[in-house]
């Protein structure tokens, strides 16, 4: 009843042992691969949002949905809460403004412009900068919100 080790292969006594090199391996590994692309997709994920251009801003809260994205990188206007117009990130006066919005308009394709205001602008403000950008030659105006606000049908 002991415990015995059985030696595979079949008795012949003789060895082979290899001289030289080994064989070159004709496969690629990809597995190495696979997880550097895998990491590169996580960072990126987490990186995208991150790179999105913007002044702080405490934007109201809405139930309206996210308008559909284009080609072109919308030109976006910001009405900071004391009073600090931005076109993009650009500090802007309120006497250069129109004319800016005229020269802006020539170069682009779409009317398209996002007005970002915060929340504790006065609404007169605002409507007299949505009347600059129409006269500028904007027509299509969005209004940036947060998600996830108030809805009057009973909801939030």
């Amino acid at each position: 009843m002991g415990a015995g080790v059985m030696k595979s292969g079949g008795g012949g006594g003789r060895r082979r042992r290899h001289r030289g090199r080994a064989a070159a391996m004709s496969e690629i590994n990809v597995t190495p691969f696979v997880d550097v692309m895998l990491v590169l997709l996580i960072i990126f994920m987490v990186a995208a949002p991150l790179l999105t251009v913007g002044v702080p801003v405490e934007l109201p809260d809405t139930a309206a949905s996210a308008m559909p994205t284009e080609e072109e990188e919308p030109l976006t206007i910001t009405i900071t809460a004391d009073g600090l117009l931005l076109i993009m990130t650009t500090k802007v006066l309120d006497t250069e403004f129109l004319p800016k919005l005229t020269a802006i308009a020539a170069e682009r394709t779409s009317d398209k412009v996002f007005l970002r205001a915060d929340g504790a602008v006065p609404y007169e403000r605002v409507a007299q900068i949505m009347g600059a950008l129409n006269a500028g030659g904007f027509n299509s105006i969005g209004l940036v919100t947060d998600a996830d606000g108030p809805t009057f049908g009973g909801g939030n």
